[in-house]
């Protein structure tokens, strides 16, 4: 039998070019895939917003770990439910609202989306004239909505105890209902609602929670922030 050799190089030919044109198909739809993936992934990284917790040494964690402050719970609990926001924890110890007021605008040359502000404690337990401490606390407020207007401003609020005196305690504790009502911003009652004179739930100075009080401190939060970080993200 005589082959027909024109006839199998033909075959083998387009076998060949065959398999080729399959394997460019198949790494086109690699290359497309990993194109999309990186996509995907660089619009998810730009819509990453952040939370900027602005406070003293409540939001620090003082005498703790800073993977124990609530700043760094709450950001693990958005983690577990993936939304697209990072947590920066920008607490000093010893903050007053004279000092936040100072140091604000260093803090605000990136982009804040959340502000969660937390200071006055310090204010309060020197003595220092309600007014002051509300004038300060709206200037910050101010600064914060200049840089950025769409920010949504969670307020912390903080009680004194009763051996301030009443009537101080009183007119400390207003400031921050009337800031939230004026200035229309989400409002913690009392940041430390169920640690606030507990010894067991604060450090041996009794006024710094202990790494249990802290969780406490989060689920305050996270009772008022989880309305603003669970609304649909603007690109």
């Amino acid at each position: 039998m005589k082959l027909n050799y024109k006839w199998i190089w033909a075959l083998l030919l387009s076998t060949t070019i065959l398999g080729c044109s399959q394997a460019d198909t198949s790494n086109q739809t690699e290359a497309a895939q990993e194109t999309t993936t990186a996509t995907a992934d660089k619009a998810k990284k730009e819509t990453i917003k952040t939370i900027l917790f602005f406070g003293n040494s409540l939001t620090a964690g003082y005498g703790l770990e800073p993977s124990q402050a609530f700043p760094a719970l709450i950001q693990e609990r958005i983690d577990s439910l993936d939304l697209p926001y990072r947590v920066v924890n920008a607490g000093v110890s010893g903050e007053t609202t004279a000092g936040g007021k100072s140091r604000i605008d260093w803090l605000l040359k990136k982009p804040v989306d959340v502000f969660v502000l937390e200071l006055g404690a310090n204010d309060g337990l020197r003595g220092i004239d309600p007014e002051s401490t509300y004038n300060n606390l709206k200037t910050i407020m101010e600064k914060v909505r200049d840089k950025n207007p769409e920010v949504q401003i969670i307020l912390a609020g903080m009680q004194l105890p009763p051996s301030m005196g009443q009537k101080y305690t009183k007119e400390f504790s207003e400031v921050y209902t009337r800031l939230a009502k004026e200035q229309n911003v989400h409002l913690i009652p009392f940041l430390l609602e169920g640690v606030g004179g507990d010894p067991k739930l604060n450090q041996a100075d009794g006024i710094h929670p202990t790494t249990e009080g802290q969780k406490i401190l989060a689920n305050n939060v996270w009772n008022v922030l989880e309305k603003v970080v669970s609304a649909p993200v603007n690109p």
